[in-house]
């Protein structure tokens, strides 16, 4: 792409200002998908956007809240209830990584 805007020194300085650091694939790589990015953005471009009434969000779509209203006959808090295995006020689960809680303080 010759009349690229993005060159070799553009995409070093940019990376310099990103701190990284680029080997010379990559930097190629890089390269060729911001040129093809620019690329396609140009043609975008060329696209008659007159009549057109901009857009702001990418959607006319608006939030609909609801009234809080007080609710009755909710399960709200029936869950320790009904949990299989306590332990004071705490709620026990089956260890999570492998090894029980008994064994936990003993290294193998």
């Amino acid at each position: 792409m010759p009349d690229s805007p993005i060159s070799k020194d553009t995409l070093e300085y940019l990376a310099g200002l990103a701190r990284i650091e680029l080997d010379p694939q990559e930097e190629k790589k890089l390269l060729k998908d911001l040129q093809n990015i620019l690329s396609h953005v140009s043609e975008l471009r060329k696209a008659d956007t007159a009549g057109v009434e901009p857009m702001n969000g990418g959607t006319d779509l608006v939030n609909v809240f609801r009234e809080d209203a007080e609710r009755h006959d909710t399960n709200l808090g029936h869950g320790p209830q009904q949990f299989p295995d306590k332990e004071k006020e705490f709620l026990k689960i089956p260890p999570v990584f492998g090894r029980a809680a008994d064994d936990a303080g003993n290294p193998e």
